[in-house]
C-alpha cells in the first residue's frame, strides 16, 4: 500500500472507526495482508502497467461481496496511459461491485505534454462519479481542457502530517537516525525523498560549490537514489559537509530528518506541463522549518504562501544566496516568522481533516444513489 493511501485511511479510520476499508493493491506487494495502523485489508489485485491484469480487480471485488465507493488513486506510472483502469472501475460499477467510482489524480498533463494523457483525463472527468485534484493549478488546467467547470471535479488538498518529533532532543534525534553527534552543532539543511533527475540535486550540489567548505553548515540528502549517476554526483561533492542516506525512508524517518534540520530544500525542476503536489512538501510543512524550494509548479503552494522563500528553478546561484542569508540568525529568524502562513496551511490540511473532506464526498454520492448498489 502506498504511503499517501496508508496515511489517509488511518486517517479515516481516526475520523470514523465504523467505516470498512479494503485496500486493492498491485502484486508486488506480496501477500495480503491486514494493515494495523489503517485497519484495512490490504489484496493484491494487478500488475503495475499491465491493463490486461486490471480484471483482477472485479475478481476481489466480487469475492469481498462490492464496496460502496470504489476510490482510484491514480498514478500514470502505476496505470499506464490507457483507459484500462477507468474500463475495469466502470464495470464494476455496472456490475454494481461498486456503488461509485471516484478517482485522485495525483498527476495532471496539460496538451502540449501529452495528448494520451490528456484523453484519459477527458474520459475520467465524463465518466467517473467523482474526480478528486489537489491543486488550483490541476483544478484550473483540467476546466481548460474540458471548456467547462465540470460539477464532479473537487479539489482537496494533500494531507499533512503535524511532526511528532519535533519535541526530541537534537542529540535524540541524531542517534535513532545513526548520524554522528558532530552535526548537531551545525546549521542543518536537507534534501529529502527519491533522488530523481528532477528533484534538483545537482542545482543544490552546485550551490554547494559555489558557498564553498564550511564549517558551520551540513548538508543531508537522503532517499531512495533512482537514477545511479545521482550517487556518483553526491560522491563527487561529498567533501562539502555533506551527509548521504541512499536508501528508502521511511515517513517517521523523514519526520525525524526534519525535526533535526533548521531548514528544508526542495530544489525542483518541473517538465513544462506537469502539474502534481509535493508530498514531501507537506510532511516538511508540519516541522514548522523554513522551506526553501524552486518555482515549479509542484512547490505551488509554496510559492503562493511563502514566495520570498521561493527561488528560480535550476539556478545554483539563486539557491546558494539563499543558503548564505538563511545561515546568518537574524535572516533566519525572519524566515521563520515569514513561513508562517505555510504553518497554518499544515494545520488546515491535517489529515485528519483532509479524511473528513473525502468520507462527507462519500457520504454525498452515497445519499444521490439511494438504492445502493
Amino acid at each position: 500500500m502506498g504511503e499517501y493511501t496508508r496515511l489517509l485511511l488511518t486517517a479515516m479510520r481516526g475520523v470514523d472507526p465504523s467505516v470498512d476499508l479494503l485496500v486493492l493493491a498491485e502484486e508486488g506487494v506480496g501477500e495480503g495482508y491486514f494493515d494495523d495502523d489503517a485497519e484495512a485489508r490490504v489484496v493484491p489485485s494487478f500488475r503495475a502497467r499491465e491493463p490486461d491484469s486490471f480484471k483482477g480487480i472485479l475478481a476481489a471485488l466480487q469475492e469481498y461481496d462490492g464496496v460502496d465507493v470504489l476510490h482510484v488513486q491514480h498514478e500514470y506510472g502505476i496505470y499506464g496511459l490507457g483507459t484500462g483502469i477507468l474500463d475495469a472501475a466502470l464495470e464494476a460499477r455496472r456490475e454494481r461491485l461498486a456503488g461509485s467510482v471516484v478517482f485522485t489524480l495525483h498527476t495532471v498533463y496539460h496538451p502540449l505534454q501529452g495528448e494520451r494523457e490528456v484523453e484519459f483525463q477527458e474520459a475520467v472527468l465524463s465518466e467517473a462519479d467523482a474526480v478528486i485534484v489537489h491543486s488550483a493549478v490541476q483544478e484550473f488546467e483540467l476546466h481548460a481542457q474540458m471548456g467547462a467547470y465540470p460539477s464532479n471535479l473537487k479539489r482537496i488538498p494533500h494531507g499533512t502530517s503535524v511532526n511528532p518529533y519535533l519535541s526530541w532532543s537534537r542529540l535524540r534525534l541524531a542517534r535513532s537516525l545513526g548520524l554522528g553527534e558532530g552535526i548537531l552543532g551545525k546549521f542543518v539543511v536537507s534534501l529529502l525523498g527519491f533522488l530523481r533527475p528532477d528533484k534538483g540535486l545537482d542545482t543544490l550540489l552546485e550551490s554547494l560549490e559555489i558557498l564553498g567548505r564550511g564549517d558551520r553548515l551540513a548538508v543531508i540528502v537522503g532517499g531512495e537514489v533512482r537514477d545511479e549517476r545521482l550517487a556518483e554526483l553526491v560522491e563527487e561533492h561529498s567533501a562539502h559537509g555533506l551527509v548521504f542516506i541512499p536508501h528508502y525512508l521511511s515517513t517517521d524517518e523523514i519526520l525525524m530528518l526534519a525535526a533535526l534540520s533548521d531548514a528544508i530544500v526542495l530544489p525542483y525542476r518541473d517538465p513544462p506541463g506537469k502539474y502534481s503536489v509535493s508530498g514531501i512538501l507537506h510532511l516538511s510543512m508540519g516541522s514548522l522549518k523554513p522551506i526553501i524550494g524552486s518555482n515549479v509548479p509542484r512547490l505551488a503552494e509554496l510559492y503562493t504562501l511563502a514566495p520570498r522563500l521561493v527561488f528560480r528553478a535550476g539556478d545554483p546561484w539563486d539557491l546558494s544566496s539563499m543558503l548564505a542569508r538563511l545561515l546568518d540568525s537574524e535572516f533566519y529568524d525572519l524566515a521563520v516568522s515569514y513561513a508562517g502562513p505555510l504553518y497554518s496551511y499544515a494545520v488546515r490540511t491535517s489529515w485528519p481533516r483532509m479524511a473528513r473532506r473525502h468520507l462527507r464526498l462519500y457520504r454525498r454520492l452515497l445519499k444521490n444513489r439511494p438504492g445502493g448498489r
